[in-house]
């Protein structure tokens, strides 16, 4: 049976640049092996747009809409509703009109929706047209995790929305063929709150470009300077990411320094929000703001720091990190869902204390470092190849056996 792939994202899915992108990208490009994809999109920002005609070159068809609506008017128009502020930040007419006209006009056979956001753009769909939700995190759970931590109006809000996302996850589940998330942890955790089995929930685990995320291919090297160097990379205006860096700053970085006065701890990534910012003042702390290759700073660390206090899913900056061949330290719930051993390919630290302890005890043994960032890549190249974590989809989407779609 042939047919084309309504795709649907909340943010473009080119380039694969930042962790969302990242997996929705190779999403993309795995079903466009098997299939006529026509996505639709939103884009941030001038760069965001910018990127579609480079875009096309995977698609049959597009709409990527500026996605303009204020958090303030998604937020009065979600409370209105009591519908999740998630998705009514993503709510945007265009885009469901395009829907509409692709499910008329085109030879649809399954819809594909990438992010929680994007389910409500899903119609009700005829019986011969599959659907799998990539929820890709359990985002509920993750404002829930939110609100139980603070006070005030914001925590009251983000226990609103862990209520609300739940309910709309579930739903959203039940009508599915298939919902996808990105590791078995997330995927056994949302079973146990949705009652769904493990025919309708499953893994569909992260992976990593390991020819470019690779110690020996080539790119623009950074000047490490004098002293260790501790690096972290990622989106810097996304709270976890924040968060990480702050309290890594603050606590963890002056018992680092004590010993070690040179060592520096570089904050890698675009967007750096204020809070961020001002982390750039402290001692021996480096704010870069975006970067165009992030593999120069990898390969000069002494040590890669994953510290989130909150992490769903599995972390690409991790992965990365890894295939680097870099020794990473990391908190439980950034290894959490990696397939990767504390001691043997990472080292894992919870509080600023172990946080120090294990970075220095890394800057002290360069030849343990070395050997714990080989394991790393190895392990890498053994569990994490995008050709292999992908290799279903297609069947998962298609309804087909894996077989029958790789002979596609």
């Amino acid at each position: 049976m042939s047919g084309d792939v309504l795709f649907l994202c909340h943010r473009i899915p080119y380039p694969p640049d930042r962790g969302d992108k990242i997996r929705s990208y190779h999403m993309l490009q795995r079903i466009a092996e098997v299939a006529p994809v026509h996505v639709g999109c939103f884009a941030d920002d001038d760069r965001d747009m910018g990127f579609a005609a480079e875009m096309a070159r995977l698609t049959a068809s597009q709409c990527v809409l500026r996605r303009d609506r204020s958090r303030v008017a998604a937020g009065l128009g979600g409370i209105a509703r009591r519908q999740p502020l998630l998705v009514s930040l993503f709510d945007h007419p265009g885009l469901h009109r395009w829907v509409g006209e692709v499910l008329r006009e085109r030879p649809i056979r399954a819809v594909f929706a990438y992010s929680v956001q994007m389910a409500h753009f899903v119609p009700v769909l005829g019986p011969d047209i599959r659907f799998l939700m990539d929820f890709v995190d359990f985002d509920s759970a993750k404002y829930a995790a939110y609100g139980a931590q603070g006070a005030g109006p914001m925590a009251w809000l983000n226990r609103r929305e862990g209520r609300l996302l739940l309910d709309f996850e579930r739903a959203t589940a039940e009508r599915a063929d298939i919902s996808a998330f990105v590791s078995e942890a997330e995927a056994s955790l949302f079973r146990a709150a949705s009652g769904l089995d493990a025919d309708k929930v499953r893994a569909v685990e992260n992976g990593v470009a390991l020819d470019y995320f690779d110690p020996a291919a080539r790119f623009p090297a950074v000047e490490r300077g004098e002293g260790p160097l501790i690096v972290f990379t990622g989106q810097m205006d996304y709270r976890p990411n924040v968060e990480a860096v702050e309290g890594f700053a603050r606590n963890a970085l002056p018992i680092v320094r004590a010993r070690y006065p040179q060592a520096r701890f570089a904050i890698v990534g675009r967007k750096p929000a204020a809070q961020v910012q001002a982390l750039g003042k402290l001692p021996g702390v480096i704010v870069t703001g975006a970067v165009p290759d992030v593999r120069g700073w990898l390969a000069a660390a002494d040590v890669v720091a994953a510290p989130l206090t909150i992490a769903r899913g599995i972390q690409n900056k991790v992965l990365e990190a890894m295939a680097m061949a870099r020794p990473v330290v990391a908190s439980s719930c950034a290894a959490e869902g990696i397939d990767a051993s504390d001691g043997a390919h990472l080292l894992i630290a919870d509080n600023a204390a172990e946080q120090a302890a294990k970075v220095m005890g890394l800057i002290a043994d360069p030849m343990a470092a070395t050997a714990l960032g080989q394991a790393a890549r190895a392990r890498m190249e053994q569990r994490y190849r995008w050709s292999a974590t992908l290799r279903d989809l297609p069947a998962m989407l298609l309804g087909e056996t894996p077989a029958r779609v790789r002979a596609a």
